[in-house]
């Protein structure tokens, strides 16, 4: 939108001043407008409101997650060293685990969970028993 002011004389030579305004279809880009500072923190805003929301996106799929995870007892060795393998991936996240000691021992049970499940399969094995 603009506005400018327009003078018009009459016929007796007065002079009215009228604010005429100017519709037009392009937006204005107010980060053009502002200085370098204003345009970082308005940017910084705008990434902080987008990580909020991934959080709480990522947040609301975990809950979904272990929910499904409580929801019923593994049925297979597979489904249990899955449900294994989360914890301990939620456990590595922590203070705790950054240990090397435990880093190295959550990457060997990882590592198990692999060798033992038969890597070359994607299906766990019927009986519910890992392969031999």
């Amino acid at each position: 939108m603009l506005r400018c002011v327009d003078i018009l004389s009459n016929a007796g030579g007065e002079e009215t001043a009228v604010l005429v305004t100017i519709m037009t279809d392009q937006p204005i880009t107010l980060d053009d407008r502002r200085g370098m500072a204003a345009q970082k923190a308005t940017e910084i805003r705008r990434l902080l409101a987008e990580v909020e929301a991934n959080e709480q996106s990522l947040r609301a799929r975990q809950e979904e997650l272990e929910m499904q995870l409580m929801a019923a007892p593994a049925a297979t060795w597979f489904e249990a060293a899955e449900k294994a393998r989360y914890l301990l991936g939620l456990f590595a996240a922590t203070p705790v685990a950054q240990d090397p000691r435990r880093k190295m021992l959550i990457e060997n049970v990882l590592e198990d969970f692999t060798r033992l499940s038969g890597a070359s399969s994607a299906e766990p094995a019927k009986d519910g028993m890992s392969p031999q």
